[in-house]
């Protein structure tokens, strides 16, 4: 039951997160975005493993290990991360969080071809599904919404109608999902027959990783100057979105450590519902919403649970004919 409530919280958190860049990003940037949430991380997951005494152990991580982890924070917090949040920026929450949730496809392929992980043919169904569910929600049509002009406030001007970009949304959310995609086998290779609490050091050195590389964007002029237009209200969001994926990957690791991944996992999908509530909740006028968003994010939440759960326990409880069982459960 614990593990259930910790991969919900992680979940919803997740969610959060997005929908918060999103709000940041109506008029704010990525690299704004970037500036305050990465190293945040690190503000967030040191005091966590000092008090677990984990910042004792550093010496007993080998070399290969720390570098996997310090790549992973590189291509997860500052690639992907970026990705997403552009993907947020031109397209969307509602229209680019199914895209996004490709990673699982992605984790999945590479589990195979890099950990010779078996495959079954119910799990390639469910990468299909989930694919579908991302294109039916590019199908749906924006409803540009004209605020009146006597409810704009007199001291902010009207924000113009959001027009989401579909081509830029769809890349950026795809590169999103390579790179979120591979991390978690990059994390398997480093943190293998280690216990729980040493994620939250690899945690930590992923994000001071991701944070060093990062600060050298401070090197360029036009990235200071960015960040010198950052605007208070746009602040604010950012530092939401930057506690909230440390409280998300927190809730990750705890999970984890009391209950199967194959019951976490799963769960994990439900972000996608949350993200689609959070996102329409606190950015109404600058999001993509009717029902082929929905009808897409619920099939493409069922492919994933296919790609994330335990084949043989979904057959049995379906209990097909026992040739089609057969099928279901070929690997690769």
């Amino acid at each position: 039951m614990l593990g259930v409530l910790f991969s919900v919280l992680s979940a919803a958190t997740f969610a959060l997160n997005n929908a918060a860049v999103r709000r940041g990003v109506v008029t704010g940037t990525p690299g704004q975005a970037m500036a305050i949430t990465v190293p945040l991380g690190v503000v967030c997951f040191l005091p966590v493993a000092f008090l677990l005494g984990e910042l004792s152990r550093v010496g007993q991580f080998s070399p290969a290990a720390m570098g996997w982890m310090a790549s992973l924070g590189v291509l997860h917090f500052l690639i992907g991360r970026f990705c997403n949040f552009k993907a947020n920026q031109v397209a969307g929450v509602n229209l680019t969080a199914p895209v996004v949730q490709l990673q699982v496809v992605v984790t999945m392929v590479m589990a195979v071809v890099v950990l010779h992980e078996p495959c079954t043919a119910l799990q390639i169904i469910g990468g299909i599904i989930m694919l579908g569910g991302s294109l039916i929600t590019q199908r749906q049509p924006p409803k540009a919404k004209a605020a009146p002009a006597d409810k704009a406030p007199a001291d902010k001007p009207a924000l113009p109608p959001f027009i989401p970009r579909y081509l830029a949304g769809y890349v950026f959310a795809s590169l999103a999902a390579l790179a979120y995609g591979n991390t978690p086998v990059m994390a398997r290779f480093a943190l293998e027959h280690t216990g729980p609490a040493t994620g939250i050091l690899g945690g930590l050195i992923s994000y001071t990783a991701a944070t060093a590389i990062g600060s050298l964007a401070l090197l360029s002029s036009k990235f200071r100057q960015n960040l010198r237009a950052l605007n208070r209200g746009n602040v604010q969001w950012f530092v939401y979105s930057g506690v909230f994926v440390a409280a998300a990957q927190g809730f990750f690791f705890c999970a984890v450590s009391v209950a199967p991944v194959l019951l976490v996992m799963p769960l994990l999908q439900l972000s996608l519902i949350f993200r689609l509530l959070f996102s329409t909740w606190l950015s109404p006028d600058h999001e993509v919403f009717g029902w082929l968003v929905m009808f897409g994010a619920a099939i493409s939440v069922a492919g994933a649970l296919l790609v994330s759960a335990d084949s043989a326990m979904i057959v049995h409880a379906l209990a097909p004919p026992e040739s089609v069982a057969r099928f279901l459960l070929w690997s690769v």
